[in-house]
């Protein structure tokens, strides 16, 4: 949740206005509240057992890359730094919620798994972390994958599939330690495998 709040809307100040109305934690403040809006009804309606997925690092996309980083690599650590203020909040949602009778809710941080694979893509099968498969143009992140274009063929090794979304070996890597944390950091308060016993 919330990746295409920034990516296809605050940080696109020439199509949306957000960026110039709200500061970073102005907006994560309205997102966030229009996220808790929605967790009450889920609640109101039954759900006890809820993960809250965390944004990964968007300033690390290909489209990111290939639009803002004068190398290419880099991340963007303004878009990045807006995704952590999100995160913080998230956080501080889950413990509001478990507040509420009955409930068990948990945070999965996308944002620091993204991260530790980054940092180690070889320990996880990956050999390319800034381009995608499938695109076109700078870091293959200028524009998406197009009808009938061959992707690379060694997508495992890929982190992202086209210019903004992981590969499938990179949601495998987020997804296990979604699971069963590698890391306490990996989640809070509880990974899903744990969730799921309560």
């Amino acid at each position: 949740m919330g990746s295409n709040d920034y990516l296809n809307n605050y940080f696109m100040p020439t199509v949306y206005s957000t960026s110039r109305q709200y500061t970073p934690e102005q907006y994560a403040d309205v997102l966030v509240s229009q996220y808790t809006q929605q967790l009450r009804i889920l609640y109101n309606n039954g759900a006890r057992k809820v993960a809250l997925m965390g944004v990964g690092q968007v300033g690390c996309s290909p489209n990111e890359l290939a639009q803002q980083s004068s190398d290419g690599v880099t991340c963007v650590a303004r878009i990045n730094g807006a995704i952590e203020i999100f995160n913080r909040k998230l956080v501080e949602l889950v413990d509001q919620f478990n507040t509420l009778p009955g409930a068990h809710f948990t945070y999965i941080n996308a944002y620091g798994i993204f991260q530790d694979i980054i940092r180690s893509p070889g320990a996880n099968g990956l050999t390319e972390l800034t381009k995608g498969c499938c695109g076109v143009g700078r870091n293959n992140g200028q524009v998406t994958c197009l009808p009938f274009q061959t992707p690379c063929a060694n997508r495992n090794e890929y982190l992202f599939w086209d210019a903004f979304h992981p590969t499938e070996a990179a949601n495998i890597l987020v997804g296990r330690r979604a699971y069963s944390a590698a890391q306490p950091s990996d989640v809070h308060p509880v990974d899903l495998q744990t969730l799921a016993r309560l």
